[in-house]
């Protein structure tokens, strides 16, 4: 009976996957291979320019079927695609939101389903929450992946969904966060007229009488008023004397002591060496605009302006959690155990990005436990490392669903890393919190028909959003130059990153249908050439050797470029200003 209902795409048991994600190309899994899954075409044959083209397979779907030709991104299922595709125990296809109801219900296992009285109508519950009865219609296909400037643009509008909060950092806690207002000047800059040279103030034309002494110094009160033709010794930042007409440098005079006259060896323009009251910014002038980063001389100007401490946005706080029983957290690999690379690199890339990171939480391949963090998470954003595709440990989903989140993006058109997901996490409940909505698809748009969702009344505040990265280590970059950086610079209230173009010296071979995102570095131009940038060899999914290398990502279209044209390139967060070049790691 289940594969009659999967033939006809109506089943609705078990747990339900997107036909194009599969055990591929930065799945949940970061073991090493010989080949590059999502390609097809082994790691190594790259002789530099990143891998060969591959063929119009995505992968096998669960039950062994091939997904047809992808159709452009258009938020419709592609017609080449509408093969049913069955899940791992025969359901179909199905990424919704659950509905809910009253609290109270038993919560079974994560991706498992407490299943309804035949013919009862309805819904089985999960936790708080209830799911739909399996009768509810049901599309008979998701949508396919986003592609991968949508999903991009999808995780900015996320970050930047709220008005951003703002706290007062004393200056020496402001440091790399980011500025929530505009920040003004309290004063004048300089608060009064300034010597900017040691040297003499004088008065009138010369030569000028002066008097033996050590003259004005910085922070000394205000001097008398100089008289016409009389000059007096001024230190570089000291107060210059009501009536005085210019500075001259210490090296450009000659004081006769004998006779008590001093002489300018250049000629002498008025106001020359004085810095007039003002003349960097007048109090209230702006300085520098909302969102912008506090580096080491945001924190000075900020403290010349007469700033004790800063309104900025708080750090989004970032939780990680790093799933897979088969990870090892020291020592070497051994007996089908690997070292968790993708530990040890996340907090550091996420605090570059502007984020308060906790250290990595263990959970291995355990649904309860990864269900009973999310549930608890008070952070604005949780980090899952694996677990993301059909297999049969690949828990997230299923957990996502019995919470009742909410997906944004389920799977980007991308290599690596296409198993990616974005998703928003509920608010841990209350009662009467709830109000009926119409449901909404995996990419957040409402859905015409079937079901019910859930929304929290006006004021109330949703939970942290989660983003899901593929367990390979470089499908995982890929997922954080994607998903994470415009959403945990949405939330942080930083700039996005500004999008450039450069040169590429090389042949780059592209997906047939995805976009390739492929390590690269910088380059300076030769005998009057232009800066370009070089793809780097080491670019398979499981593959660190060559990011490890780079000052950044090309961003290939399907297809491929030829050398000489340009690419699109996402910086990492502690790219080089000036090129450079790649050393012996490629």
């Amino acid at each position: 009976m289940e594969q009659a209902l999967a033939l006809v795409g109506g089943s609705t048991l078990g747990p339900v996957r997107n036909p194009r994600r599969g055990p591929h190309d930065g799945t949940s899994r970061a073991a090493p291979s010989s080949s590059d899954p999502g390609t097809g075409t082994p790691d190594s044959s790259d002789p530099g320019t990143g891998a060969p083209g591959i063929g119009g397979s995505h992968g096998s779907a669960p039950n062994g079927s091939r997904p047809g030709p992808r159709a452009p991104d258009s938020g419709t299922p592609n017609p080449g695609d509408a093969s049913p595709r069955s899940t791992p125990n025969g359901g179909a296809p199905d990424r919704r939101i659950r509905s809910t109801d009253a609290p109270g219900s038993r919560r079974p296992a994560a991706g498992g389903s407490a299943k309804a009285p035949a013919g009862s109508g309805a819904g089985t519950r999960t936790g708080d929450r209830v799911r739909p009865a399996a009768s509810t219609p049901r599309p008979a296909d998701p949508a396919p992946p986003l592609s991968w400037s949508r999903a991009r643009a999808v995780a900015a509008r996320a970050g930047r969904v709220g008005p951003l909060a703002a706290v007062r950092l004393p200056l020496d806690r402001a440091l790399g966060h980011v500025l929530a207002e505009p920040l003004g000047a309290l004063t004048d800059l300089p608060s009064f007229d300034t010597s900017a040279m040691d040297g003499w103030a004088v008065a009138g034309p010369g030569p000028w009488t002066f008097e033996t002494g050590a003259g004005i110094l910085a922070g000394r009160s205000e001097a008398t008023a100089l008289p016409d033709g009389s000059a007096v010794r001024i230190a570089t930042g000291a107060r210059i004397p009501p009536e005085a007409t210019a500075v001259i440098r210490s090296e450009h005079a000659y004081a006769d002591e004998d006779k008590g006259l001093l002489y300018a060896e250049r000629s002498v323009a008025t106001g020359q060496d004085i810095r007039p009251r003002g003349q960097e910014c007048r109090s209230g002038e702006q300085l520098v605009p909302a969102g912008t980063v506090v580096t080491p001389a945001v924190l000075g100007l900020a403290a010349a302006a007469g700033y004790d401490a800063l309104p900025a946005v708080p750090r989004p706080r970032v939780d990680i959690l790093v799933l897979g029983d088969e990870l090892l957290t020291t020592g070497l690999p051994h007996d089908g155990l690997i070292r968790d690379a993708l530990g040890p690199m996340l907090g550091p890339w996420l605090r570059a990005l502007g984020a308060e990171v906790a250290g990595p939480r263990r959970l291995g391949d355990d649904a309860g436990a990864l269900r009973d963090v999310l549930a608890a998470s008070d952070a604005d954003l949780i980090v899952t490392t694996g677990g993301t595709a059909a297999g049969p440990v690949d828990h997230v989903h299923p957990v996502l669903d019995e919470l009742g989140a909410e997906l944004l993006v389920d799977g980007v058109a991308v290599r690596p890393g296409h198993p990616m997901l974005l998703a928003r996490l509920p608010a841990p409940e209350q009662p009467g919190e709830y109000a009926e909505r119409p449901p909404k698809t995996r990419h957040g748009e409402t859905a015409k028909q079937g079901g019910a969702a859930t929304e929290r009344r006006a004021g109330t505040p949703d939970g942290p959003y989660l983003v899901g990265l593929p367990g390979n280590p470089l499908a995982a970059v890929s997922g954080l130059m994607t998903l994470v950086e415009p959403l945990l610079a949405g939330l942080a209230g930083r700039p996005a990153q500004d999008a450039y173009r450069a040169l590429v010296h090389a042949e780059v071979h592209g997906h047939p249908h995805d976009t390739r995102l492929v390590p690269v570095v910088h380059r300076a131009g030769r005998a009057g050439g232009r800066d370009h940038v070089a793809p780097l060899r080491y670019n398979g999914p499981a593959m660190l050797r060559g990011i490890a290398a780079a000052d950044g990502l090309a961003v290939v279209e399907p297809g491929g470029v030829r050398s000489g044209t340009e690419v699109e390139i996402l910086d990492l967060p502690w790219a080089p200003a000036t090129p450079w070049t790649e050393g012996c790691f490629t």
